[in-house]
C-alpha cells in the first residue's frame, strides 16, 4: 500500500495564546513544534505532508518548512477559508474564524489521496504516536475502520490553567464509543484530576484516555464530511462562532453504522501551548529530549 499522508492543522487563530503559535520557536535550536512532528512523521513512514493553513500564512510556511522538507518528503498546502466548501447558494458568510477542525480536513480533500492522519500544528505528540498511526494506515484494508491515538490525561494537563479535552469511552474491544468534550479539566491541590461542569466536580483517573486530535482516516471519508458540512453550514449560517469538529465526524460515522474507530493508547507525554505561560515548560521539556538523544542537534 502507498505511504500515508499527514495533515497538519495550522489555520487556527491562536486567540488564547496571543500570536501565531504554529510558527513560534520552542526548541533549543529555534525549532517550531511542527519541526518535531515532521521529524517523527518522516521517521515513522509517512509519505506526504499537507499543511492546512490560511492563505496569508502560505509564504511564511513555504519559507520556513520548504527547505527542511525538500528531498525528504512530498508536501503541499491546503487553504482553509471561511468560504471553502460552503454551498454556493448560501452566498457570502459573515464570520472571521474558519469553521473548525472537521472543515479543515475537508479543505485538504484535493491534496489527499491516501489514508491520512490529522494532527494539531501546535501539539507535540512524540514519535510513538506517529509510528502507531503510520503502521495502522499502511496496513489497514477496512475502509470503514478509522483510528485515533489516545493519550493518558495525566500527560496532557497544563500547569497554567484548565484545559479542554475529549474524554473517550471505549468498548471492550478498544473501539471508540463516544468522545465527551470536557471544557474545564485541571488537577486539584490534592492531586486528583477533575472536570468542572455547572459547578459540579467529577473525578477522572490519571490514565483516562483523551483525544488530542490525532486521528486516522481512510480517504473514502471525504464525501461523508462534505455532505455533513453542507448541512452544518446551512444550519449555522447565522452563527459566527459555530465550529464543525473532527469528533462530530467520527461520532456520525459510529452512530450511523458507517464506520468504527480503533483507539490506540500510548503513554507518551504530550506537550501543548494553550497559554503563553506554557512556553517555558515546553521549551524545557524539548531541551531534555535533545539532551537524551531522541532528537538530533537540529530537529
Amino acid at each position: 500500500m502507498s505511504k500515508p499522508t499527514l495533515l497538519i492543522l495550522a489555520a487556527g487563530m491562536g486567540s488564547r495564546y496571543g500570536g501565531i503559535k504554529q510558527l513560534d520557536k520552542f526548541g533549543p535550536n529555534g525549532e517550531t513544534i511542527i519541526d518535531y512532528s515532521l521529524n517523527d512523521a518522516i521517521k515513522a513512514g509517512f509519505g506526504k505532508i499537507v499543511f492546512i493553513i490560511r492563505e496569508e500564512l502560505r509564504e511564511d510556511f513555504q519559507e520556513i518548512f520548504g527547505p527542511k522538507l525538500a528531498g525528504k518528503i512530498d508536501y503541499d498546502f491546503a487553504i482553509q477559508s471561511v468560504q471553502s466548501y460552503v454551498p454556493a447558494e448560501l452566498g457570502t458568510i459573515e464570520r472571521t474564524k474558519p469553521w473548525g477542525t472537521g472543515h479543515a480536513v475537508l479543505c485538504a480533500w484535493e491534496q489527499t489521496s491516501t489514508p491520512f492522519a490529522v494532527i494539531n500544528a501546535d501539539d507535540f505528540y512524540g514519535y510513538e504516536g506517529f509510528k502507531i498511526m503510520a503502521d495502522f494506515l499502511s496496513t489497514n484494508t477496512d475502509e470503514t475502520c478509522q483510528a485515533m491515538v489516545g493519550y493518558q490525561i495525566k500527560n496532557t494537563l497544563s500547569e497554567n490553567g484548565s484545559v479542554s479535552r475529549g474524554v473517550c469511552e471505549l468498548d471492550k474491544d478498544g473501539f471508540l464509543e463516544v468522545v465527551n468534550e470536557r471544557t474545564k479539566i485541571y488537577r486539584q491541590p490534592n492531586g486528583q484530576i477533575v472536570f468542572e461542569e455547572s459547578d459540579i466536580l467529577t473525578e477522572l483517573e490519571d490514565d483516562t484516555i483523551v483525544s488530542m486530535n490525532f486521528w486516522g482516516f481512510m480517504p473514502s471519508v471525504f464525501p461523508v464530511i462534505n455532505d455533513m458540512f453542507k448541512e452544518y453550514s446551512a444550519k449555522n449560517i447565522n452563527s459566527p462562532k459555530a465550529e464543525f469538529y473532527i469528533p462530530n465526524v467520527m461520532t456520525y460515522l459510529i452512530q450511523n453504522g458507517l464506520g468504527k474507530c480503533k483507539v490506540f493508547s500510548n503513554a507518551s507525554e504530550w506537550f501543548g501551548v494553550t497559554y503563553p505561560e506554557d512556553k517555558p515548560t515546553v521549551t524545557e521539556a524539548l531541551r531534555k529530549l535533545h539532551e537524551s538523544g531522541l532528537y538530533p542537534v537540529e530537529a
